[in-house]
């Protein structure tokens, strides 16, 4: 037994001076790589998962962001929605969530393509050398709304058009002007998504809005990281599904020296990473569950990401000291 827990904990040390920013990469190259381009290798993961695994790919994906069929799915005409078919719409969140509950919002700071393709943006614009812009505090905390905004419009537009009070040519509203369905399609070589459909009014307004959020994505992800993050619906989603999730991000608020590491650190820039030394569940609504908080903390213990209550990286000394002197050698 004695032997087996040594060589548990070496195992742990191992990963806990893991230089996170070099597996991160290659993770989400991967991910990207097979959730992109998997479906020309017959991968199928289904239509209900929790990240922008995009419908309007279509040769390539290897499954189909939630978002879409339950915008679908809420549009149907009402006597419809509230009848045996409720129970198709109840089956498929229920699918979505259990991919939701192993990783949390790990999928947005991972796995999600969107997230990865502007992470890229933001690497080049550091080898360009343009500094990115912040938010002030104000700014920041009107900002976290705006998901809630987007999310509570996307299922009460297609509840609309189901009873209808809305056009068709509307839904499904949030993927109309979603960046995931112009971007990812290119990555195939299909640029079919970059047109106006002037069918009909509603129509041209909702396919040239998704050009113009598409360009303010592609923008402000150049000048700020993880931009369209703020945003995201589906982030929303995730954090009000986040209690029973198994990866959990946690704080140990009595070790915290409050040096400011993990908030400078942090793509979306959440001051409470650095300021809340009480709440143990650290995680708020904007965080991509990154880790790179965990990874910049040289506190034993301080920080720590868990699976179903198992630590599985927390924040060393040795590990920061580690990760800090590749840094300095590449001069970062």
């Amino acid at each position: 037994m004695k032997a087996s827990n040594t060589r548990l904990q070496a195992v742990r040390d191992a990963v806990n001076r893991v230089d996170l920013k070099n597996f991160r990469f290659w993770f989400q190259i991967v991910a990207f790589v097979l959730f992109v381009y998997g479906g020309y290798f017959a991968i199928d993961l289904g239509s209900r998962l929790p990240f922008f695994s995009c419908g309007y790919n279509d040769e390539g994906r290897a499954g189909i962001c939630y978002l879409l069929p339950l915008q679908h799915q809420l549009s149907q005409p009402w006597p419809r929605l509230f009848s045996l078919a409720s129970i198709a719409i109840l089956t498929g969140f229920l699918t979505f969530t259990l991919w939701f509950i192993v990783l949390n919002k790990g999928w947005c700071g991972y796995i999600c393509p969107l997230g990865t393709i502007q992470d890229w943006i933001t690497a080049l614009r550091r080898r360009i050398g343009i500094r990115y812009s912040t938010y002030s505090e104000s700014q920041f905390e009107q900002l976290t709304k705006v998901k809630y905004l987007l999310l509570a419009l996307m299922i009460l537009i297609p509840l609309g058009v189901g009873g209808g009070l809305f056009s068709h040519d509307v839904s499904p509203p949030f993927c109309l002007i979603c960046p995931a369905r112009m971007v990812l399609p290119a990555f195939t070589g299909d640029v079919s998504q970059f047109t106006i459909d002037f069918s009909s009014k509603t129509a041209m307004v909702m396919t040239a809005l998704g050009i113009a959020v598409t360009a303010l994505f592609l923008v402000g992800s150049f000048v700020r990281k993880r931009f369209f993050c703020f945003f995201c619906p589906m982030s929303a989603l995730h954090y009000l599904l986040s209690k029973p999730a198994l990866l959990k991000l946690k704080k140990d608020g009595n070790k915290c020296t409050r040096c400011g590491d993990c908030y400078r650190v942090c793509d979306m820039g959440i001051k409470e990473i650095a300021d809340d030394v009480t709440t143990v569940n650290i995680m708020t609504d904007d965080c991509t569950m990154c880790l790179k908080c965990v990874s910049s903390c040289p506190e034993n213990g301080t920080l720590k990401a868990t699976f179903a209550g198992i630590p599985i990286f927390e924040s060393t000394e040795e590990g920061f000291i580690k990760r800090m002197g590749k840094g300095l050698q590449h001069g970062k």
